[in-house]
């Protein structure tokens, strides 16, 4: 049986992009239109989209967006296209991390350099070219779920941290594709999810998402893992990836690299889930990946109230973390589960 999630998270319409509006999740599920190249590098910056393979398709629609832009400001082809590879460029600063978002807009790119069209004909191209990621997006959730299953035991409690599900992702998720997989098979397997500080996307989304589905999930705050799990109540922690080096290191929410020693400590299996264009095979380590480092108020305040003094105290808030291969079980891809050595199943997996 296939599990079918009711989220689609964004989509092209005609001239816009279409997405779920994730920062005002769980009050409200609503839709917004992005009809602007600035108003989408906004989205993805202010998470109004998140999860690395939803921002990726962002950033190919606002690749589309910004064209459609230039093309009422120029005739000149030329212009048009030399003026559009500088607002793609722009569009990858948005979000540092996330490696999906420089893989999608260079697909576009790459789209509009090899293209003989005329600049209506680039704009349609683009546009097919972004539905065309769309529909591949949920496939490849959809194998990696069926992958991740694999090695779900019955009645596993599976931990998360972030959101790695259908809302970071176009439809069905990479972690929770994972779950959504592995609960078609056996209703019995339940989710505990970390609220995941200082955003609170567990608590917030992976909540959500969860209880729409009717998928049974247990929220704890981020300090509670260890816990859980020498207790034996964690079977496996399963999460999503924002950037994977060639040797396997992975980025990710801040607070993964914790969960990760914990779950090592008490000989809990550790999985990543994410299509291999979250892997960045031409760094080594994830030593070279960019952590980017978020606004402070995510940290002082919680619904725009603050938690701490505002004066006299220093903050630090890197939005993601970096945990090292050797802590990693197994990494799972559209193209099956890469385990250690790394830097060979990796290889392999783009031979």
């Amino acid at each position: 049986m296939e599990f079918q999630s009711r989220i689609k998270t964004i989509e092209w319409v005609d001239t816009y992009s279409k997405m779920v509006d994730q920062t005002v999740i769980p009050y409200e599920y609503k839709f917004v239109n992005i009809t602007g190249g600035q108003e989408m590098f906004d989205a993805i910056r202010n998470m109004i989209v998140r999860g690395a393979p939803a921002i990726g398709i962002a950033g190919a629609h606002g690749v589309i967006l910004f064209a459609q832009e230039l093309a009422k400001e120029t005739s000149d082809r030329a212009e048009f296209i030399k003026k559009l590879i500088e607002k793609a460029g722009y569009m990858k600063t948005s979000r540092p991390t996330a490696v999906n978002l420089m893989w999608a807009v260079d697909k576009q790119i790459e789209l509009i350099k090899s293209s003989n069209a005329d600049i209506n004909g680039i704009i349609e191209e683009l546009k097919q070219n972004a539905i065309k990621l769309e529909n591949e997006d949920i496939e490849i959730n959809k194998k990696i779920g069926d992958y991740g299953a694999e090695v779900v035991p019955k009645g596993a409690t599976i931990l998360t941290h972030c959101n790695a599900g259908a809302l970071a992702t176009v439809g069905y998720g990479t972690a929770l594709g994972v779950v959504r997989s592995a609960y078609a098979k056996d209703n019995t397997v339940q989710v505990f999810a970390d609220e995941t500080r200082p955003r609170q996307q567990g608590a917030r989304i992976t909540t959500f998402e969860l209880a729409m589905d009717g998928i049974p999930v247990t929220l704890i705050t981020d300090g509670m893992c260890s816990y859980f799990m020498k207790k034996r109540m964690i079977d496996m922690v399963v999460v999503g990836a924002d950037r994977i080096a060639a040797n396997g290191d992975t980025a990710n929410k801040i607070g993964t690299y914790t969960v990760a020693i914990a779950a090592k400590y008490h000989n809990i299996p550790f999985y990543v889930a994410a299509p291999l264009s979250t892997i960045d095979i031409s760094i080594k380590s994830g030593a070279e990946i960019p952590i980017e480092e978020r606004s402070h108020d995510e940290v002082t305040h919680i619904n725009g109230k603050p938690v701490c003094p505002l004066k006299g105290v220093n903050i630090i808030n890197p939005g993601f973390d970096v945990t090292p291969h050797e802590l990693i079980t197994g990494i799972i891809t559209e193209k099956g589960i890469l385990r250690p050595d790394f830097n060979k199943s990796i290889r392999e997996a783009y031979e």
